[in-house]
């Protein structure tokens, strides 16, 4: 493994590598690739713990997409400091991983997160990097939709006919290696700056036709509701709020739709309401990432450990589909049907 390196200026990576170190024979750890940015080389990590088996289910957690967005990655990384500890003293915590995989890429643009800027260091928004082209025609002057005017703008999706970036390719990489490669996995990317709730998202965000996997999405809906009958997210489709050009998530689903013999794989995205950090402390939005970050460290504390539950939750899911996917045809048709009437009626 190559060195590591403490970086003062970048705390995240720090604590990850920091993590690699404790987490020692208990993972693997790869570089799938490396970004140089003035002169400064930053690693894209891929942890993984578990079975190495093909035949068994895999979680995976992404975070620090965008990079102004940091608390995603510092969400992801307070989960595998969980994990750590859950392995060390809970042996029947440790025993789901001889069935079960768990995969950490918690920084997925670090040039993002040391520049505090949404986009990687050549100005795209990697969200929005795909080929992968909405079904509406943007309306003018929505950029957030993704764009190809120019990097100097927010939302730049990359030049017509260009190469991925390379951060890009590194999580189509590790979704292709660590989650596809099982017969049913789930993704989680973990963003913020979305509304004053916290969203649960799925498919799709480039087009408004309902979500293929509809009627096992609803199941999953359906059983977390029960088990957490108090939550506070938004289980939702994208595009109830907004669709996009260029999604990579969309892209990748869609890509793996299409094999001979698709895995089943739904990625999910937890948009985190950062509006109501702001209006809790409005002076923050004159802080840097102030509009995407919680600021007071009272308030991070909770942000850190409010979403365990849920990330517990879908590991354990994947480990009992039986319990959330539908039994038959019949139950099959009664779930699409109530999908259909609770997001895409009106």
């Amino acid at each position: 493994m190559r060195q590591l390196i403490a970086r003062k200026d970048f705390p995240e990576m720090d604590d990850l590598e920091d993590l690699i170190t404790q987490f020692g024979d208990l993972a693997r750890t790869r570089v799938v690739n490396e970004v140089t940015y003035n002169g400064k080389t930053y690693p894209l990590y891929c942890v993984s713990i578990g079975s190495t088996r093909p035949t068994d289910p895999a979680l995976g957690l992404f975070g620090g997409v965008h990079g102004l967005e940091r608390i995603g990655s510092e969400v992801v990384l307070s989960f595998m400091h969980t994990v750590l500890e859950w392995i060390k003293w809970d042996r029947n915590y440790k025993a789901r991983f001889e069935n079960s995989r768990l995969v950490f890429m918690p920084i997925c643009n670090p040039v993002g997160i040391v520049n505090r800027t949404r986009s990687n260091g050549n100005g795209v928004d990697l969200m929005r990097n795909s080929p992968l082209d909405g079904d509406e025609a943007a309306p003018f002057g929505s950029i957030y939709r993704g764009h190809r005017i120019s990097p100097k703008l927010p939302f730049y999706r990359g030049a017509q006919g260009s190469e991925m970036e390379v951060e890009s390719k590194a999580i189509i990489d590790v979704v292709n290696k660590e989650l596809l490669s099982s017969p049913l996995s789930l993704a989680i990317d973990v963003h913020s700056g979305f509304g004053a709730r916290d969203r649960f998202w799925f498919p799709y965000s480039h087009s408004r036709k309902p979500f293929p996997l509809l009627p096992e999405t609803y199941g999953l809906k359906r059983l977390f509701d029960r088990t957490y009958a108090h939550h506070f997210y938004a289980f939702e489709p994208t595009s109830r709020q907004y669709t996009m050009n260029g999604d990579l998530w969309d892209y990748m689903y869609e890509g793996n739709r299409k094999k001979p013999n698709p895995s089943f794989f739904i990625p999910f995205t937890l948009e985190m309401g950062s509006w109501n950090w702001l209006r809790k402390n409005p002076f923050q939005i004159f802080q840097s990432g102030g509009i995407f970050h919680p600021i007071k460290p009272h308030r991070r504390r909770r942000i850190l450990r409010r979403h365990l539950n849920l990330f517990d939750f879908l590991h354990r899911a994947v480990l009992s589909p039986e319990a959330w996917r539908p039994a038959d045809s019949n139950q099959n048709d009664e779930f699409d049907r109530f999908a259909r009437d609770l997001w895409y009626a009106s």
